[in-house]
């Protein structure tokens, strides 16, 4: 072990709790990490080598000190999750299906003045924990075929209309078969919502789970959090060593969001509603649903802000209190099913990615000396 990397095990592991804000997601072919300054994303190339890209990371706190409050904290993550997840997506499809020459590594990010990034950035279906929109080096994966910030932007559009539809608008159409009117049966019809929607987020990563690209993709989230494991135990980043941890992770994006489906039952139980519709008079049927459904999509960043602070904030502090375990066991359950044992090439990817993070982290505690 480094010199280094003994004293990040013992910032890291003094009092017992292991504690870091490196986070990362699965990739095609490979694994991005984020640290505090910086993001590298690692991809295997068709003919073998492994091709590095590296973006800094800048904090908004100074000018926008009110993002960083609870709750609002975690509502500014996600969505950073989000965008610089997609960036990181396509930075693997350029490389991970070309042999063309690869991009240049100084190409500047446009978002990376956005914010610092503060959450594990799992891939938003639980393809990884949670943070930019493509460089212009001009890549592209062949002739026929550019990868652009467009086609980036249409992705993440459609993939939010698609998480509407299937995780709000489709339970809520069946708990009003299955119950009734939304005032008719609160407390059922909400406990019948979230039942659904867990178990079609169950079934989509189950359904996703068999094709072999995404097995692939599982594999790198499984080397993630292997190498994530290793550096929080101040180990020296080996594949050997990494093989050694858990393919689970309590800071996972997937505990995350099980989290997140938990705190909206209760978010939505507690909610007056239905003094809302008895005030305004909302008739039965269609109108009374879409109000429904309006109102879960209008609470979705609260929601999101209380799972934040349950599951990186407080759980990702204290891992090894039981409260914590028992609270997120859905969640690291969860992972059995977005996770697979990775091979050697894979947790190599990971450790690239990871070096490049921890490199940063360690000129900019130069700096500060």
């Amino acid at each position: 072990m480094s010199e280094k990397q003994s004293d990040l095990k013992r910032a890291f592991s003094e009092d017992g709790a292991l504690k870091t804000h490196v986070g990362g997601q699965a990739l095609i072919e490979g694994v991005m990490m984020r640290g505090k300054y910086n993001w590298a994303a690692a991809v295997r190339e068709p003919a073998g080598a492994i091709y590095v890209e590296e973006h800094d990371l800048a904090s908004g706190r100074s000018k926008n000190k009110w993002l960083y409050w609870p709750i609002v904290r975690g509502c500014r993550a996600f969505v950073e999750s989000l965008v610089l997840g997609y960036k990181a997506l396509e930075v693997a499809a350029l490389h991970a299906f070309s042999d063309s020459e690869p991009a240049k590594e100084d190409a500047k990010d446009p978002l990376t003045d956005a914010a610092e990034q503060a959450v594990p950035a799992e891939e938003a279906a639980a393809l990884s924990t949670v943070d930019f929109s493509g460089d212009d080096s001009g890549e592209k994966a062949d002739d026929s075929f550019e990868f652009g910030k467009k086609e980036m932007a249409f992705s993440m559009v459609l993939g939010l209309v698609l998480g509407v539809a299937l995780f709000i608008i489709a339970p809520a159409v069946i708990a009003n078969l299955l119950v009734g009117e939304y005032d008719s049966n609160t407390l059922a019809w909400n406990i019948v919502d979230g039942i659904v929607r867990v178990a079609i987020f169950v079934f989509y990563i189950w359904l996703i789970g068999r094709m072999e690209d995404i097995k692939r993709m599982f594999g790198y989230h499984g080397a993630e959090h292997k190498t994530i494991h290793c550096f929080e135990h101040g180990l020296e980043l080996t594949p050997e060593n990494a093989r050694s941890f858990p393919r689970l992770h309590v800071r996972c994006g997937t505990a995350f969001l099980i989290m997140v489906m938990i705190i909206a039952i209760l978010v939505y139980t507690v909610t007056p509603l239905n003094a809302l519709i008895e005030a305004w008079g909302v008739p039965d049927g269609p109108i009374k649903l879409a109000l429904v459904i309006a109102v879960r999509i209008l609470l979705m960043p609260l929601i999101a802000g209380i799972s934040y602070e349950i599951t990186v904030k407080w759980a990702g502090s204290h891992p090894d209190n039981p409260l914590v375990k028992v609270i997120l066991w859905p969640g690291m359950q969860m992972q059995r099913l977005t996770t697979r044992e990775p091979d050697d090439g894979q947790v190599e990817c990971a450790i690239e990615a990871m070096k490049k993070v921890i490199e940063r982290e360690d000129a900019e505690a130069a700096k500060a000396v």
